[in-house]
């Protein structure tokens, strides 16, 4: 047919849909299926910049001086499409920058403000971020002039802390470095509910228990960067929402101190906008028309700018001068009496009793006009709670030692994510090492790599001994936070030296040898261990019949007790490791799940996880000793009988427990083997078995080696940022 023809009949002239949605994916006809999208996130397909493009040297080129000039005086160039507060950004700004960091958990060291994925679903469209994306329009024009060499991500942690040197506030510094993605981050794990805002009673609420909040969860509802401002479930109770509070900092790494500074800090400047009908907004970016080119929350039926816009709910600014830093924000709470009120838009908001005229901020737009000050429920904590209470006292009472404290905490927030120091780029970056950026001194290189080697060598430790105490000092490296890793040698200290994942018995036995390798010869431990591993490594592969060297880059430090926060690296803690076949406990998420999870923390990708996983069994690597998974007679070979075995059919998989497989040969049904899930995931995914078939071929010994000895130094090298 014809276009001429199909067109006159009415029907739409391409196959509707087929190109933009896909109303049935294999999930939906194969639920139990492994979901392997969590690995190919941002593969560079999405990226148009160019290959040879480096940010990290890019940003360096900077003019820091005129950037922060520009963005001083974008905070008071007030635009009549959205209007400044009080004729000052600052509280936009700040919001935005604050709701971009604040999305950082220290479960998983996923969230914060490390990529720019403000830009896009679902964080574009959360309800918390309503008109964010105002912010981020204005700051357009700063992007545009400063183009390849100020990503977003730094732009967008950037502003928040101009605003507050603008406002008043003595700041602790900045790092730039933060590179940007360029699609969504469909591999975070924001929350079960299927509604925005769904209160804990919802059957997929993220609680449990008395009050227990999931992990790796930090905020209270879908939607939410941290608590709900008018309380539990939107039930004003100051001393329930301190529960929370303390529960949501804690896990984006605050301590008490450090979430009083942040809450007041937060609200010392700035206001929150409820003066309105919330009914009368429209739908958030992702969910509006094409001419709104990608605006959210527009009010096309009243003014809704400037005062009368509506964001939160709540209405009204927390201090009597909300353009400065100051201390207002203590003088109000703790010496006024607070009663519940709500707003223009119908939110629950605390308003002062019998406050004085002079103490009430002047009205956004017109200075003819005070208008009561507010607080949400969690400023009320701020002043209800014992703990909070007394740090609230003290931060009044030294004003000086309020401002150092949230400086601090501020930077802290902001660069969480960053890692280690030595990724921070500028002339802003604070020469102190501070304990929660797991400081690692500088190695030594000045030393003999082949002389280490040979001693290693000689030492008498097993391939796997050597193997596995290296995997396990690098496999806590997560790409989300940049933190763990094999620089350090951390393994060595509390509380990674005790966790049952790295054996301590074995662990303590291989280490003595090592530690008197690194004594005798000048290399630090952290190198080492890593020179162990590749030894380990390359003797398999000899052993094999492929001569390979494993890539060494020595430098690594060695980090001591005093510059490890214990109760910090805790979260990094594995509950699991499917590439050495185990995990602490039986858990609702499956163990090939598990082990997804903790390859893209590496940042590993499907392929590689393959070849690692292959590798790892047949050089006895197991937990333990364990030989589920061993499919070979050569252990401690760096052979491709894994996937041999795993692709021959002359063997049956028989189930024989939870989580157990005997591997039966067909034609007696004697036992050969016996595999976990983990195992046998690889023949059993199609995409993985592709893999697997591929490293099963006769002709790919010396590629299956070569394959596993890049992806090895690929974990081996993650860290390593200097």
């Amino acid at each position: 047919m014809t276009q001429q023809k199909a067109n006159a009949t009415g029907k739409c002239p391409v196959m509707h849909g087929s190109l933009t949605t896909n109303d049935r994916f294999e999930k939906d006809w194969w639920p139990k299926s492994l979901n392997l999208d969590i690995l190919h996130q941002h593969d560079g397909k999405t990226n148009p910049m160019s290959a040879n493009f480096n940010y990290q040297e890019e940003v360096k080129k900077l003019d820091f001086a005129a950037l922060k000039q520009d963005l001083i005086n974008l905070m008071t160039d007030s635009q009549s499409w959205w209007p400044a507060d009080w004729g000052h950004y600052g509280g936009l700004m700040i919001r935005m920058t604050w709701h971009a960091s604040g999305t950082y958990r220290i479960a998983d060291g996923r969230g914060g403000a490390g990529t720019g994925n403000l830009r896009f679903a679902p964080l574009n469209s959360w309800p918390d971020n309503a008109n964010l994306d105002k912010a981020r329009r204005i700051l357009w024009p700063i992007k545009k002039k400063y183009g390849n060499k100020l990503s977003w991500a730094d732009l967008i942690a950037y502003a928040g802390t101009i605003a507050y040197e603008s406002m008043g506030l003595k700041t602790y510094g900045f790092g730039f470095g933060r590179e940007d993605i360029w699609h969504p981050e469909k591999d975070i794990y924001w929350g079960s509910e299927k509604e925005w805002l769904a209160p804990s009673s919802d059957p997929n609420s993220r609680y449990s228990g008395e009050r227990d909040l999931a992990n790796p969860l930090a905020a209270v509802m879908m939607g939410l960067i941290y608590v709900n401002p008018e309380g539990v479930d939107g039930k004003p109770d100051p001393l329930k929402t301190a529960h929370d509070v303390r529960v949501t900092f804690a896990r984006m790494a605050m301590n008490d101190e450090e979430t009083v500074a942040l809450t007041a800090g937060g609200h010392t400047v700035g206001k929150a906008h409820g003066n309105g009908d919330a009914a009368n907004l429209g739908p958030e970016p992702e969910g509006g028309e094409l001419q709104d080119q990608a605006l959210g929350w527009l009010n096309k039926k009243s003014r809704g700018i400037g005062n009368n816009s509506v964001t939160s709910g709540l209405e009204g600014a927390w201090t009597t001068e909300p353009t400065r830093w100051d201390d207002g924000y203590f003088e109000l709470l703790l010496n006024y009496d607070w009663e519940l009120t709500k707003s223009p838009a119908g939110a629950w908001q605390w308003e002062p009793v019998n406050i004085k005229e002079e103490h009430k901020p002047l009205d956004s737009e017109n200075p003819s006009v005070r208008q009561n000050p507010i607080m949400t429920d969690a400023d009320m904590a701020m002043k209800m709670d014992p703990e909070y209470r007394k740090i609230s006292e003290r931060f009044h009472n030294d004003p000086a030692y309020f401002s150092e404290t949230f400086a601090r905490a501020w930077f802290k927030l902001t660069h969480r994510d960053m890692g280690p120091k030595a990724r921070y780029i500028g002339p802003d970056v604070p020469q102190e090492n501070l304990i929660w950026q797991d400081p690692v001194p500088q190695g030594n290189t000045n030393y003999d790599v082949d002389a280490v080697k040979a001693q290693i060598a000689s030492s008498g430790l097993s391939v796997s001994d050597m193997v596995a105490t290296a995997w396990d000092s690098a496999r806590t490296f997560r790409q989300s936070d940049k933190r763990g890793g094999a620089n350090g040698a951390r393994i060595r200290l509390a509380p990674q030296k005790d966790w049952q994942g790295n054996e301590p018995e074995r662990l303590g036995r291989v280490l003595a040898v090592l530690e008197g390798i690194a004594s005798n010869t000048g290399a630090s431990i952290a190198d080492v261990i890593v020179l162990a591993g590749n030894v380990g490594v390359e003797q398999a592969a000899s052993a094999a019949g492929v001569s390979i060297n494993v890539p060494f880059n020595p430098g690594r430090g060695d980090a001591s007790q005093a510059d490890t926060d214990i109760d910090s690296f805790e979260v990094l803690e594995p509950l699991h490791d499917g590439y050495r076949n185990w995990q602490k406990d039986n858990y609702v998420v499956t163990p090939e799940e598990m082990l997804l999870d903790r390859t893209q923390l590496m940042g590993l990708t499907a392929a590689e996880m393959t070849v690692l996983v292959g590798g790892m069994r047949v050089l006895g690597t197991n937990y333990a000793g364990t030989q589920h998974g061993v499919f070979t007679d050569r252990v401690g070979v760096l052979s491709n009988d894994f996937f041999v075995a795993l692709t021959d059919m002359n063997y049956t998989w028989d189930p024989v427990g939870e989580n157990l497989y005997e591997i039966r040969d067909r034609q007696t049904q004697s036992t050969k083997w016996t595999a976990t899930r983990v195992d046998l995931v690889f023949g059993s995914n199609s995409v993985l078995r592709a893999y697997s078939e591929l490293y099963a071929q006769d002709d790919n010994l010396t590629k299956f080696v070569e394959d596993f000895v890049a992806a090895w130094s690929k974990v081996m090298n993650a860290d390593r940022f200097d």
